[in-house]
């Protein structure tokens, strides 16, 4: 009797402690029978970190078409974890099947992978299969299950912390330690500094942050800390600085703003006045009226202190954008006058430094916290529980998600938590951190996450050097195209979108589970066509890559330099011009010890990962057929092309904006 015989290779993990020196046996299971259960087992160590190692397995009969490969690991001596990334299968007829696996095979466990071209649950018709989806779903939702940390924001993952995630959503080790040590040195590093100044001069100058500020960290910081003073470069940073999404057209002054011609006029050129330039479209607004009421948090015992600034904005012929009046409060009077730039100096630099101390926390905690991490935790969970493996949605969002539910674990207990770091030195540490995020939250709309509608309903679509806006534009184009390609290779009509039962629950998890409490976000609980789900996955991917990016990429750049933007104020915002003097800003400004942790967070968060995954690229290759590999050089290709323009855009500028370099965008939020 002549025994069948399949070739099977194995490929293990690359990451640190992915080897394993356990049992592993393989069973190759097709629609006419099993294999042998094989322990596979060569000459010397099988199995090593990086390992693809080669075995026979046989079978007494022709097995008819693969179905599944059944992995199962068993201990030998100690327990010790494997990472699977794929199983390739050669046919005696030659022919070669790939399995992604990409997997943790944890204790004595048993896993079955499936062949790797993407199915959505219509194209399976052989009832194993379908029973394979399915089960791998219900125990998908045992694991993976809605939690609300907190009422009125996105429901997240029910791990309390990041422990309590399955191996396959933990960082990898080289990830932990450098994550961990970075902070702690980072930390370290300043302390020791701050023990300098302690027993050195006293703190009593802007000069003095100079004696913390870490030099050759990044040219941008030095070039801030250099001309922080200029109206031009606050203007820019509207723009181009870590909040690029706040500034809209202003075509009415608020009534609770009241600037009149006169007042703004010497910041005008001569021929023209405010009205004018309102009906032109040049006047702009940042309105942080979000911050309004919002306590005030208290450190080592010292009451700290909020403003809801307004502050007018106008695109000067010669000097580009540039501030033109602010009010530190929501509520006209005596007692909140308008700053302006004819004031003296040091009353309109502190004027400016409320608004970036405003600046800080809307960043943080709404454009980076809730509308990247969080969002995007939504779609995390959803495709965890409600797409199986094999889904073609699952394939193209995972390398999207990787990290997620990690680094947001460890923001709530680190960042967030009622004794982290925001607590320690930043003003809306303690209750203020979560009503703002509420507050956001509330009017939180879908279609403000979609880059061509934001710009169009702030205004704002012809601001010129708006960097953030051209080159997040030019990616949300090549994401949708790319999206759309690998939509199409799927699903061929709206039918074959509406009748994909799991693709429904994905997106009533997505509105009903986790975007909760939002009658008006504007996402509804079914996909009706193509078009909407290709909306809907180049808003996931746009979101965990490149919006993350702008928010997140530049933070140290422009609040290393801590008069630039403050993490916190000491001091309640001034209520009379005439009274600012040095001793006042230096008494509202961080301390020695609260500078020295903003800078240190925001270098820690905004620096390149060592284990960074740049746009576009795959290292773990869950789609195996060529048309969907040719969608995805094509996509390459189209970001080489923006690459390239960005880089020739920048040469030879004092302040480049690269946040939205494909190479310097992570394909997920991993920070």
């Amino acid at each position: 009797m002549k025994m069948e015989v399949y070739t099977v290779t194995v490929a293990t993990g690359t990451s640190e402690y992915s080897g394993t020196n356990n049992y592993i046996f393989v069973t190759l299971v097709g629609d006419r029978g099993e294999s042998e259960r094989t322990l596979l087992d060569n000459p010397g160590l099988d199995f090593c970190r990086g390992a693809v190692d080669q075995y026979k397995v046989t079978s007494p009969s022709p097995l008819g078409s693969l179905l599944l490969v059944r992995l199962e690991k068993q201990k030998y001596w100690v327990e010790d974890n494997w990472f699977c990334r794929y199983v390739t299968v050669e046919a005696p007829g030659g022919k070669v099947l790939t399995f992604p696996c990409y997997r943790w095979l944890i204790g004595d466990t048993k896993v079955e992978i499936r062949e790797g071209t993407a199915k959505t649950a219509k194209d399976d018709s052989i009832p194993q299969l379908l029973a394979h989806r399915k089960t791998e779903l219900q125990e998908r939702q045992k694991t993976y299950r809605w939690w609300t940390w907190a009422p009125g924001i996105p429901r997240c993952i029910n791990a309390e912390t990041e422990a309590a995630l399955p191996q396959d959503d933990r960082f990898d080790n080289e990830k932990r330690s450098d994550f961990e040590h970075s902070l702690q040195y980072a930390l370290l590093e300043l302390s020791l500094k701050k023990m300098a100044i302690r027993f050195g001069k006293s703190w009593n100058d802007l000069d003095d942050f100079k004696r913390i500020f870490w030099k050759l960290r990044s040219p941008i910081a030095e070039y801030c800390m250099e001309h922080w003073k200029e109206d031009w470069l606050f203007g820019y940073q509207c723009l181009n600085g870590s909040n690029p999404r706040m500034i809209e057209k202003c075509k009415k002054l608020p009534a609770n703003f009241p600037v009149t011609p006169d007042m703004v006029q010497s910041s005008l050129p001569p021929r023209t006045n405010l009205n004018k330039e309102l009906q032109a479209g040049n006047i702009f607004l940042l309105d942080y009226v979000i911050m309004d009421g919002i306590p005030g948090n208290t450190i080592r015992d010292k009451p700290q202190y909020i403003a809801a600034p307004l502050c007018l904005l106008y695109q000067h012929p010669d000097q580009g954008l540039i501030p033109i009046a602010i009010q530190l409060g929501q509520t006209p009077g005596l007692d909140a006058p308008i700053f302006l730039p004819r004031d003296a100096p040091l009353a309109w630099l502190m004027a400016k430094m409320w608004v970036r101390h405003s600046e800080f926390q809307v960043f943080q905690v709404l454009s980076h916290l809730l509308r990247t991490h969080l969002v995007i935790e939504v779609f995390c969970v959803a495709t965890l529980r409600q797409l199986p493996a094999v889904h073609p949605i699952y394939k193209l969002l995972a390398p999207h998600l990787r990290y997620t539910l990690e680094i947001n674990c460890r923001g709530r207990n680190q960042l967030i938590s009622a004794n982290g770091i925001f607590k320690q030195v930043v003003s809306t540490g303690g209750d203020g951190i979560l009503i703002l995020a509420q507050r956001e939250y509330k009017v939180l709309t879908y279609r403000s996450l979609q880059p061509r509608h934001d710009f169009s309903d702030r205004g704002v679509s012809h601001l010129p050097n708006y960097f953030y806006r051209e080159h997040g534009l030019m990616l949300w184009d090549v994401i949708h195209s790319f999206v759309s390609d690998m939509v199409g290779l799927f699903y061929q009509s709206d039918k074959d979108v509406q009748e994909d039962l799991e693709l429904q629950a994905w997106i009533r998890d997505i509105t009903q589970e986790g975007f909760t409490e939002l009658p008006n976000f504007g996402l509804h609980s079914e996909l009706n066509t193509t078009e909407e789900l290709c909306t809907l996955l180049a808003v996931a991917v746009f979101t965990s890559s490149a919006q993350h990016a702008a928010t997140n990429n530049g933070q140290f750049d422009w609040c290393a330099w801590v008069p630039n933007t403050p993490c916190t104020m000491r001091q309640p915002p001034p209520t009379d011009k005439d009274a600012v003097t040095m001793e006042t800003i230096m008494a509202t400004l961080p301390d020695v010890s609260q500078s020295c942790v903003q800078m240190a967070i925001t270098w820690h968060l905004g620096r390149a990962q060592p284990d960074a995954i740049p746009l576009g690229q795959y290292t773990e290759e869950h789609f195996t057929e060529g048309r969907a590999q040719e969608v995805i050089d094509k996509f390459r290709k189209e970001l080489k092309e923006i690459e390239s323009h960005i880089q020739s855009q920048n040469e030879g500028r004092a302040l480049p904006y690269l946040s939205l370099l494909p190479s310097h965008i992570e394909n997920s939020i991993t920070i």
